[in-house]
């Protein structure tokens, strides 16, 4: 399987239809490139060697992201040619959230929105000289970002006429023009005929970080991505980006069918995979004002059947002391003070609820979280190194075949974090570090001595040597 995909993708990089994009507007990409470098270079100087914050999207990658060259991405690549540019300057409209409104309340809730008054733009190679001067910006600000990203890389994705750029635009009319005029902004391919798109860069401005801009940008893509008829988003997330993702809505569960996206993007080692699902009728510009109108219904139900502000339960009388005859310990007397107060029982609560509460139940709690973090950490160290690549996600049974007749207990990264965080399967490291020995002979067993498979694996059994000493 290795080598097939190793040939799928050499296949690819030397096709015509790659050369033959790579060669579009080359001239006028040099020079474009020649002119704003100076620029970009005089800025550098200016800022400093100062480290920047970074919103990294996937690791760096020796070659760009060229599609399999068979016959249905030959089709992909016609209809997105063929696929209506979008305006220089595209206002991204929210839908209102009524299904009929009218003038004066349409514009009422334009108002109120914050996303209404943000400049923002679609911008894409097509040619024109505002929108070229922005890509640069763009591949200026990614470049800035993202600096384990080769630049060349970089350069040649944002200006690659199958991608388009979501920018939020500066409002101050001293950086019209400017590289500080793009606040931030996300790079990406859609796919239209498989209905996803690919995010591949994704980097805010370091002195506007911190203000929300992330979370306005992924929002103005998902609301523009359904004008597209994008279902879903998918994307490589290095470790440092991950939170952002999941943030967003991104989860590690990919649930649209491989054969949309396999073979269209090109795998990263050291990457997550992460995807997001774009519901068309959510408006993502309006979350806040949804979910809090979600709240004010659940409280309005809450107050319908809850009798809490109509039953008045009568005072303990003065001088009430609790009968401690029995009582072991100072839980249990707390838990027989409070049971006692009228209505307690009444609302549901029992000995047990209470004394879960207890010091002595908060220690285990404790523990367990201490040691469910501990594994998690254990977890994480071993997906950041670079041979870890085979483990991270359960073997794909439709494609390997016989997996399951070699290997009786398949078990993988994916599925040991799924097993720690949801409690409870792990009760010591001893338990985690046999779950791990098995996937490492799960490998060597299914795998030729020579395959970089099992290479992986002897180098990750080197590697549990130095997390677990003590086994």
């Amino acid at each position: 399987m290795p080598d097939e995909q190793e040939s799928k993708k050499r296949k690819a990089e030397d096709s015509p239809e790659a050369e033959e994009m790579n060669a579009v507007d080359s001239q006028a990409k040099l020079a474009i490139m020649v002119e704003t470098t100076k620029v970009h270079d005089a800025n550098e100087h200016q800022e400093g060697a100062s480290s920047p914050k970074v919103l990294p999207v996937v690791e760096e990658a020796e070659d760009p992201i060229i599609p399999v060259d068979n016959a249905d991405n030959k089709n992909h690549v016609e209809s997105a040619k063929n696929a209506p540019k979008d305006s220089e300057n595209e206002k991204i409209d929210a839908p209102s959230m009524d299904s009929v409104t009218n003038g004066e309340n349409e514009q009422k809730d334009e108002d109120d929105n914050p996303y209404s008054k943000m400049r923002r733009c679609i911008v894409q190679n097509d040619g024109k000289e505002e929108n070229m001067i922005r890509l640069i910006g763009l591949k200026n600000l990614f470049s800035k970002q993202l600096p384990k990203m080769p630049k060349e890389y970089i350069v040649r994705l944002v200006l690659d006429r199958r991608h388009k750029s979501l920018a939020i635009l500066s409002d101050d009319p001293k950086v019209m023009g400017t590289d500080d005029e793009i606040i931030g902004g996300i790079c990406y391919r859609a796919y239209h005929d498989m209905r996803f798109a690919e995010i591949a860069f994704c980097a805010v401005n370091q002195a506007q970080q911190v203000k929300g801009y992330g979370t306005k940008l992924m929002n103005l893509l998902k609301m523009h991505a359904a004008t597209e008829g994008v279902e879903y988003f998918i994307t490589y997330a290095d470790n440092y980006a991950t939170g952002y993702f999941k943030k967003q809505g991104f989860t590690r569960t990919i649930t649209m069918p491989k054969s949309r996206f396999h073979g269209l993007i090109k795998d990263y080692d050291g990457g997550t995979l992460m995807e997001c699902y774009v519901h068309p009728s959510i408006d993502y510009t309006r979350i806040p004002e949804m979910i809090e109108a979600q709240r004010e219904f659940i409280l309005r139900r809450i107050r319908t059947i809850s009798k809490s502000d109509k039953i008045i339960y009568p005072p303990l009388p003065k001088g009430w002391t609790p009968n401690w005859s029995g009582l072991s310990s100072r839980g249990n007397e707390a838990a027989t003070r409070a049971m006692a107060i009228p209505g307690m029982t009444e609302a549901g609560w029992t000995m047990a609820d209470l004394l879960a509460s207890t010091a002595a139940a908060k220690d285990n709690d404790k523990q367990r979280n201490h040691l469910k973090s501990e594994l998690l950490a254990i977890v994480r160290k071993i997906e950041e190194q670079h041979f870890a690549w085979p483990f991270r996600e359960p073997v794909d049974t439709s494609e390997v075949k016989d997996y399951l007749d070699v290997v009786i207990e398949p078990i993988d990264l994916q599925t040991m974090d799924k097993r720690i965080r949801k409690g409870g399967h792990y009760k010591t490291k001893k338990q985690l570090y046999n779950d791990m020995l098995t996937m490492v002979n799960n490998c060597k067993n299914y795998n030729d001595a020579t395959s970089p498979y099992y290479e992986c694996a002897t180098n990750l059994e080197k590697f549990l040597k130095t997390l677990f000493p003590e086994n």
